[in-house]
């Protein structure tokens, strides 16, 4: 999936405008880097396209534990959105990278997050 199509994914699966998308994805991907550890962050980038990988680099190598509504704080925060936007964000941008990357990099992924988080993208664990 290129970035053009990862972004278009997004605008049409969460009801924000289309200029919110890349912010979005841009706060859900960093954010996700502080969650998962750095190879595992450098494992999904390495599926994605070249303009998403940059958020993922990982400030640490071990994931800070938070749960999903400190996850939709964050992402709210750093997109500048509301906690509402965040949450149907978050959810468009895990389905979408369900669809971007492999099914066994996505079931790392989400093997990292609580399991709260399956209920947005209903992924199995």
């Amino acid at each position: 999936m290129d970035y053009n199509t990862f972004l278009d994914t997004i605008t049409r699966r969460a009801p924000v405008p289309p200029e919110k998308a890349e912010p979005l994805t841009r706060a859900t991907l960093e954010t996700l880097a502080e969650r998962l550890t750095r190879g595992e962050a450098e494992d999904l980038a390495s599926e994605l396209p070249k303009p998403l990988k940059e958020p993922l680099v990982s400030p640490t190598p071990e994931a800070e534990r938070f749960g999903l509504d400190e996850f939709i704080n964050r992402v709210s925060r750093r997109a500048g959105v509301s906690p509402d936007e965040a949450r149907e964000g978050v959810g468009a941008e895990l389905s979408t990278l369900k669809d971007a990357v492999s099914d066994g990099e996505f079931r790392h992924v989400m093997s990292q997050l609580p399991r709260d988080f399956e209920a947005l993208v209903g992924a199995p664990g």
